[in-house]
């Protein structure tokens, strides 16, 4: 563990939250915010196109990333980012997603503009275009490595550890129990493919977000008149006027935008991957819903169990040599014991079952998204070679079943450690790309905007045009609907 905890100190530190900030802010101030200029588009997109042979529709896209963003991070990661950095956490989880989003855009549509179709199915993400926009494969096959590490073997164990924590909680349930279900489950989604996957996340994610929100809101209600109290207590926090936690300011803000970056994954480069999955008519479009969905995680979810902890006061924070600021439930081990007491004021009893069945279905949802991006990146590491790809994906599904169940019987500590080191790497990788990818990310959103501007009702795509090379694949697409609009 000492190790893991060396190891994470160098990866997150200040020079990682700094570069997730600035980009956010470079990437939304060069395109002029379109995360706020095309809010109305984003909800518009969602259900403005279908699935086609090849890809899966815009809105299955979202629910798959928004699956992988959606997990226990919003639940324990958020009582995580109280507990270490206070209240003033909270602002900074906003800052990085509102901020994000800008990341989120660029890398959904770099995802698009230089996606594959490998055996029958799109195929994309910073692994290619790292490849085909920077002319680097070796930085294309870095990355591929890095989500293979993180999303096939240590990510899977943070989210079964939690969830196997919740149930055992909750209900008694021995943790081998809830690794076993959890791994037939998925066993069942994931060897029928990104269709499958897609379909699946398209019932079960919305249920699941709305659900949780809906308890959420009671819970405010419920206490109404501490509400004010709450969001002045959050921003004072944030910049260090608040007498109390106006010591851990730099905490606030590192562990404010690292548990941020951990749940919404803006820039983390994972979300391209599902973002290439998606059939569009042209790449800004997966940007914008991407973006989107960063939005959803954080700004409606986190901020969810955000206010339910911080209104009913179940919550310590300590300070970084251990001593607390606030205790308010003595003996209380941060995660996601904060927010079952926090539903608990609601209906005593009530919040240790809900929080694990939602939990569940997060962490569920998460774990799909995870083996879909792991799988992706073995096809493009294994795409040009001449080993059967059913075997390899076979082999895949199998040692990510495996680190599924392991997680879900291991220590939580170590399960972070790992989770939290495998995010900052790959976040590292992805924020430099897409940095250097700036050019053609900028021309794709000009090249939207100038169509819908002309009235084009629906904008299409020529990377020639744009000077964009090696997306040969966009010929194909081009041709394809041309030959059905015609045939309709």
């Amino acid at each position: 563990m000492a190790i893991v905890n060396a190891a994470n100190g160098i990866i997150w530190s200040n020079a990682l939250v700094y570069l997730c900030l600035g980009a956010g802010v470079y990437f939304s101030v060069l395109m002029r915010f379109p995360q706020v200029r095309h809010f109305k588009r984003m909800i518009k997109l969602l259900i403005g196109n279908e699935a086609s042979d090849t890809g899966v529709s815009s809105f299955q896209s979202f629910a798959m990333a928004l699956g992988g963003r959606v997990g226990t991070g919003n639940i324990a990661g958020v009582a995580t980012a109280i507990a270490m950095g206070g209240p003033g956490a909270v602002f900074w989880m906003w800052a990085i997603a509102f901020l994000g989003a800008g990341s989120a855009f660029i890398e959904a549509a770099l995802a698009q503009v230089w996606k594959e179709e490998l055996n029958g199915e799109y195929r994309g993400g910073p692994a290619y275009y790292f490849e085909k926009g920077l002319n680097a494969k070796w930085y294309g096959m870095t990355f591929a490595v890095a989500v293979i590490l993180s999303c096939g073997l240590f990510l899977p164990g943070v989210q079964s550890n939690s969830i196997a924590s919740a149930l055992n909680t909750a209900f008694g349930i021995a943790p081998s129990v809830t690794g076993g279900l959890l791994v037939v489950t998925l066993a069942l989604i994931i060897f029928g493919g990104v269709k499958r996957i897609g379909k699946a996340a398209e019932l079960i994610v919305p249920f699941m977000a709305i659900a949780y929100i809906i308890i959420a809101l009671i819970i405010i209600v419920v206490n109404i008149g501490q509400l004010p109290g709450v969001i002045a207590l959050i921003f004072r926090s944030a910049f260090g006027m608040d007498a109390a936690f106006g010591s851990i300011l730099g905490t606030a803000i590192m562990w404010g935008v690292k548990r941020g970056v951990y749940s919404n994954e803006a820039g983390q480069g994972t979300g391209p991957m599902a973002a290439a999955a998606s059939a569009v008519d042209h790449p800004a479009e997966q940007g914008l819903v991407q973006a989107f969905s960063v939005y959803v995680d954080t700004l409606f979810v986190c901020s969810a169990t955000a206010f339910m902890i911080l209104i009913t006061g179940m919550y310590n924070t300590v300070r970084p040599d251990g001593s607390f600021i606030v205790e308010n439930i003595p003996g209380v081990q941060y995660g996601p014991a904060y927010t079952q007491m926090a539903m608990d004021t609601l209906i005593p009893g009530f919040g240790s079952a809900f929080v694990a069945l939602a939990l569940f279905f997060f962490v569920f949802t998460t774990l799909m998204a995870y083996y879909y991006y792991a799988e992706s990146a073995t096809a493009y590491l294994f795409r040009g070679s001449k080993i059967d790809k059913k075997y390899v994906f076979h082999g895949a599904m199998i040692v990510f079943l495996f680190m599924t169940f392991f997680g879900a019987v291991r220590t939580a500590d170590l399960a972070w450690g790992l989770g939290d080191a495998a995010v900052g790497v790959m976040a590292w990788l992805n924020i430099i790309g897409i940095i250097l990818l700036t050019k053609p990310g900028l021309a794709v959103l000009k090249d939207y905007e100038d169509q819908l501007k002309a009235g084009v009702k629906i904008p299409t795509f020529e990377p020639k045009k744009l000077g964009i090379k090696n997306a040969d694949l966009w010929e194909t697409i081009t041709k394809r609907r041309a030959e059905r609009r015609k045939a309709q």
